[in-house]
């Protein structure tokens, strides 16, 4: 503890605690990327000016800032620059100390806005070079006064997954058959309310809405299946959801929303479930280029048992062996037991005595998302983070099976 004295004045001006810790001899050094999704808006003629405050904890459980991001203009949807940091700044070596985040809204005379904080440890950080990354940043001033609070946004990151020169395609697949009820009754799980979106558009939204971050030109194949679509009434297991053949894509996630949203109004829900033929068309597009510069997702939302097992089991173990991944989120009551089989954790997809050469495929059921009370937007940050949890590592697995070394952007 240092004493200040302005002379001639004797009396003291303050004083300077100084708090010392011994330095570990980790030399690690450390580079990450993060990005936020749907921050809390603070400017009232624009939207936020976004940057992070990162804190290392120190031994007497106070807080030291180590690291601020630069500023982003006007977004709640920044992407910061990558930086690097030595490890022992960020927490003295040891991978599990708490680091704290903090996220700011810039104001130029200084008085910066809080928009809500977060903790992690260097150990969750360096995960992400294996998994997607999701915080949900939370205010604890917002979140004792509003019941309805959810949180002030999201932050993620995917360390180096960031860094591949990979370009991300992602496509939508949903699920259009009668089992989901008339989309104009309550019971539906189409049914959108003025004050509810549908699970259909919920799981849509959280998992998109992260992805797309990762996908440079945000536009989407978006396709439905088992409806009779017109002007004929046939049944289609691929009709795409912009009603345009040759081009299926839409215009980010909210572009997806939209054609799906019209899809429900013109189409007939039918059946059957069947996923081979969807599965099919984007193997058949990821099979143009496997030299690890694209890597495609599918995204199927669906509601029950599949039809054509056989096929799809067949279609599964054929894209394996190529750059995809497919992730199946389970909306409704159902049981699903197939889709279970489909994810492979536990054992290896097969077919016709074929195993699948990889695991591509993960499962996660809707429901489990929806807390006691029914409330469906409880934390869409966790369901983002565990149906996307395995893309990276599946990415990397395909680079391994093809002897592909990743390609790392240039240094400026």
């Amino acid at each position: 503890l240092l004493s200040l004295n302005c002379p001639p004045c004797p009396q003291r001006c303050g004083t300077i605690l100084l708090l010392a810790e011994e330095l570990s001899n980790c030399r690690d050094i450390v580079t990450m990327q993060l990005c936020a999704n749907k921050l809390d808006k603070k400017d009232f003629f624009g939207k936020s000016d976004p940057f992070l405050v990162f804190y290392r904890s120190n031994e007497d459980g106070t807080f030291t800032i180590c690291h601020k991001t630069e500023v982003v203009k006007n977004t709640l949807n920044p992407v910061w620059q990558p930086f690097t940091i030595p490890v022992r700044a960020l927490c003295n070596g040891d991978y599990d100390r708490t680091v704290k985040i903090d996220v700011y809204d810039w104001d130029r005379d200084g008085s910066h806005d809080f928009i809500g904080e977060f903790a992690t440890s260097y150990r969750e950080l360096s995960r992400a070079q294996s998994q997607f990354t999701v915080y949900e940043v939370l205010n604890p001033r917002k979140k004792c006064k509003k019941k309805k609070y959810v949180n002030s946004g999201t932050v993620s990151g995917a360390g180096e997954f960031l860094g591949l020169l990979t370009q991300l395609n992602f496509t939508v697949a949903i699920d259009f058959t009668a089992s989901n009820g008339l989309p104009s009754q309550p019971t539906s799980l189409h049914y959108a309310s003025p004050y509810q979106l549908s699970a259909y558009a919920l799981a849509l939204k959280a998992v998109g809405e992260i992805i797309q971050d990762y996908d440079s030109d945000k536009l989407f194949p978006a396709y439905g299946f088992g409806a009779k679509v017109p002007p004929d009434g046939k049944i289609s297991h691929q009709f795409p959801l912009n009603n345009n053949v040759e081009n299926p894509s839409c215009a980010g996630i909210e572009g997806v929303l939209e054609s799906y949203l019209q899809s429900l109004r013109t189409v007939q829900l039918y059946g059957p479930t069947n996923f081979a033929p969807v599965i099919n068309q984007v193997a058949g597009i990821a099979a143009q280029v496997t030299d690890g510069s694209q890597y495609h997702v599918l995204l199927i939302i669906t509601d029950g048992v599949i039809s054509d097992m056989l096929q799809t089991k067949e279609a599964i173990v054929t894209a394996s062996s190529l750059p995809m991944s497919i992730i199946i989120v389970g909306v409704g009551p159902a049981e699903f037991e197939a889709m279970e089989e489909l994810d492979g954790d536990e054992v290896r997809l097969s077919s016709r005595g074929r195993y699948a050469e990889r695991d591509i495929v993960q499962f996660v059921p809707f429901r489990d998302y929806v807390d006691d009370s029914g409330n469906q937007v409880l934390s869409m940050a966790r369901l983002a983070k565990d149906v996307l949890a395995e893309i990276p590592e599946q990415l990397l697995s395909y680079m391994k099976t093809r002897d592909i070394k990743p390609r790392r952007a240039d240094p400026e």
